[in-house]
């Protein structure tokens, strides 16, 4: 659970709101049958509506992979309630997950996307539950949802001509960029173009993110994926990183010196972006984390235990919920287009997400100075303070 006891005394937080935020409000969980290619036994779903205070719908994205457990995505969900109140979006938190591998053929994944829509049709149809792409999906297994419910706002992340919003694909690399470089700049006081970066991910998010940060004249000097990652002190040039990464499906050989994930963690730069899976800065590592701002681009990637000594390390650390939140006021404007028929412009998509976090991360930093709170917990708190409020409006409390 995300909520400590000062962020209980923080918001002044009823008995009944903590125990309603304590645990999940449902869980669904079943089995997909339609027989798929490639795949022996039964794959399994799971979805978590943690709170539906602000919603309905919740809103959280389908993660689809081999060792996706009914644990992580009630983790997940959670993240999303606080995420989607901290953007003040009306959404209640909810996730959903493929016990699946995410590497299938295409076809076999299109077979498990559109069973995935069967199986929760009337989740989806009633709009209760809204997916998006997480890790292990993107926009052609949207498509397949939305081939099943055939109702524009009842999936987000789609392809642009079924009613995708541009710039959606880029934009929690996007809010990550953003919120960045507003943070080097309030606690390193530096501009971005004056920092070393590390980025551990080059999938939606990381490859995103780099793009939008060397844009910006920052100097990345590391990158990783799941089969390895390269250093290149004096810089990375992304451009040719791309080109080879379109060639050969990793960033790993990509000159340089060779690095493994583990060893990008504790380079000695200024900021540090892990943006691939959660639980990558644990116990075992947080001591040796040298970058003194990190930026939060996956989801939970830092444990609590983590969190615990980086702060008594004096490191800087802005949470996921704030960091990587551009996905999901992407996917308000896009579900929003969905029941109106409006029509978006990249750049606008982009001025919104930026407004938006913007203004979450002055709040959240005031909140900080004011209550002498780290970010994580300043951010929590003015989530979980917006959700009680909606309690009590709804006569829950």
């Amino acid at each position: 659970m995300l909520l400590d006891e000062e962020i209980v005394k923080l918001v002044g937080m009823p008995e009944k709101a903590y125990r309603l935020l304590s645990e999940p409000d449902r869980i669904i969980r079943c089995r997909i049958r339609r027989h798929v290619p490639g795949v022996s036994g039964f794959i399994y779903v799971y979805l978590v509506y943690h709170s539906a205070a602000r919603g309905p719908p919740g809103k959280g994205g389908v993660r689809m992979s081999s060792d996706v457990t009914l644990e992580e995505v009630a983790q997940l969900a959670e993240i999303m309630t606080y995420k989607n109140a901290l953007m003040d979006l009306p959404f209640g938190g909810a996730k959903s997950g493929i016990a699946a591998d995410s590497n299938l053929p295409p076809e076999s994944k299109q077979i498990i996307m559109s069973a995935y829509a069967h199986e929760l049709r009337n989740e989806l149809l009633s709009g209760h539950y809204v997916p998006a792409p997480d890790i292990g999906t993107g926009p052609s297994e949207m498509a397949a949802i939305f081939g099943e419910t055939h109702l524009r706002e009842s999936v987000t992340g789609k392809p642009i001509g079924i009613g995708g919003l541009p710039g959606r694909k880029e934009a929690t690399g996007y809010g990550v960029s953003v919120v960045a470089e507003r943070a080097v700049r309030e606690f390193l006081k530096k501009e971005i173009s004056d920092v070393t970066v590390a980025v551990q991910g080059f999938g939606n998010v990381g490859s995103w993110t780099c793009e939008f940060l060397s844009k910006m004249g920052a100097k990345i000097v590391a990158v990783s994926d799941v089969r390895g990652g390269t250093f290149h002190a004096g810089g990375i040039n992304l451009e040719d990183l791309k080109n080879y990464f379109q060639r050969t499906g990793t960033v790993s050989g990509f000159g340089g010196s060779q690095i493994t994930n583990q060893s990008l963690l504790e380079l000695d730069v200024d900021l540090l972006i892990p943006a691939a899976v959660g639980g990558v800065i644990n116990t075992g590592n947080a001591a040796n984390i040298k970058a003194d701002l990190i930026v939060e681009g996956a989801n939970a990637p830092v444990t609590q235990e983590a969190d615990e000594i980086l702060l008594k390390n004096k490191k800087i650390i802005v949470p996921d919920f704030l960091a990587n939140a551009g996905g999901v006021v992407a996917s308000y404007i896009e579900w929003r287009e969905g029941k109106s028929g409006a029509k978006t412009r990249k750049g606008e998509t982009f001025a919104v997400i930026k407004e938006t976090l913007l203004e979450a991360f002055e709040e959240t930093l005031h909140f900080s100075v004011r209550n002498g709170v780290n970010l994580r917990k300043s951010a929590l708190a003015l989530a979980a303070t917006r959700i009680v409020d909606t309690m009590y409006s709804r006569g829950w409390l």
